[in-house]
């Protein structure tokens, strides 16, 4: 078995499948990348079992193989090389070869048979959007999911389909991100939960990228297509909680203001808040916001005033910094609206402006018990 193939280009594809793979693996033959030769396309899959992805290259070859070969130590030999054409060459003591314009370097390689095979989705339903609105879909609510192993139904990001849009949820019972979008449609009605790791991934690959992507799915299993690249992950087993129902209805309290300004105040006051509890005092009267922190223990306080747009009644209201800086940063408006019903319910967070047509974004916060 031999070929030639550019070191920048499988450089960039084997970095991609490589994120997939974990640092300590129970199966040796995980540490490995899957090679199949079929003339000049090359098919090279990284998998940990839960997870395989695949992408098929061009390569210049007229012959056909299948072999495994170790994933770091390929990669960090591809590193170091200027762009240049490699020759891979299978010899006979077990060894694959790469030679370059100055050098050969022999690598062991295991046979390509104790690889395991993607799983193939039995009759799935199919829904195909662009990458860079699932790309967005994700990097919108992943941040908001859970690392919980006892509730793992919460780990990963809930995928609601319909003929009426797309909805994205990830929740970890402190703060909830919900996205839609109405513009796009899918042929039925399902509902799956994807882990983080896969999705992470994804969005790496497709941000801003114009491909089309066909999201595959069963009970069991998810199948991700796009460009040469193909990933098939396992589902999360159990049934997301009802959203929904704790999405407040009535919410009178409406302030609006500049997400920077709120957001650069918040960082700054929550520096002096207490370690633990992160907690955070916003008091709005009038048009007038203050937002306050206390560190009792040590004797550390800070308080701001800002200028809003507020339609309501005055209220005082505690949040965990952190929850709201994290929220914050991944709007990308200038001008956001934290709707909000009592002190003790949660307040919804929206952007006011930056959104496409159809695109819906809302973040819920839950709100801390204040100390008085």
């Amino acid at each position: 078995m031999k070929f030639i193939v550019s070191s920048s280009y499988l450089l960039r594809q084997l970095q991609v499948l490589g994120g997939i793979i974990n640092s300590n693996n129970t199966l040796p033959i995980l540490d490995n990348f899957l090679f199949q030769l079929d003339q000049n396309s090359l098919t090279v899959s990284a998998s940990d079992l839960e997870t395989t992805i695949s992408s098929k290259l061009e390569v210049e070859s007229s012959e056909k193989g299948t072999i495994c070969i170790p994933a770091r130590l390929l990669l960090d030999t591809l590193k170091t090389f200027p762009e240049q054409p490699l020759t891979f060459t299978v010899e006979d003591n077990n060894t694959i070869e790469v030679s370059s314009n100055h050098g050969k370097y022999a690598l062991a390689y295991a046979s390509g048979e104790e690889f395991p095979h993607a799983i193939e989705l039995q009759d799935p339903s199919s829904t195909t959007l662009s990458g860079d609105v699932l790309a967005t879909a994700i990097s919108k609510t992943i941040f908001a999911a859970g690392n919980d192993d006892l509730r793992p139904v919460m780990s990963g990001v809930f995928f609601q389909f319909s003929t009426e849009g797309l909805t994205f949820v990830a929740t970890d019972a402190h703060k909830l991100v919900k996205y839609s979008r109405e513009d796009i449609s899918a042929s039925q009605t399902a509902e799956f939960i994807v882990p983080k790791k896969p999705l992470n991934l994804i969005k790496s690959i497709l941000a801003g990228s114009e491909e089309e992507v066909t999201i595959e799915y069963n009970d069991s299993n998810a199948k991700f297509s796009f460009d040469n690249t193909e990933m098939v992950c396992r589902l999360i087993d159990g049934k997301y909680p009802n959203y929904e129902a704790v999405i407040p209805k009535e919410n009178p309290n409406v302030l609006k203001i500049e997400r920077n300004q709120f957001l650069n105040s918040v960082r700054r006051v929550s520096i002096f808040s207490n370690k633990t509890t992160h907690q955070i005092r916003l008091k709005i009267a009038g048009a007038e916001l203050n937002i306050s922190a206390e560190d009792i223990d040590y004797s550390n306080k800070a308080e701001e005033r800002l200028t809003c747009d507020y339609q309501g009644d005055d209220m005082q209201i505690g949040f965990n910094s952190r929850f709201l800086t994290e929220m914050l940063n991944n709007l990308s408006s200038d001008e956001v609206s934290l709707e909000m019903s009592m002190p003790n319910r949660a307040g919804i967070l929206t952007p006011t402006d930056g959104l496409d047509e159809g695109e819906l974004v809302t973040m819920l916060v839950m709100p801390v018990m204040l100390n008085n």
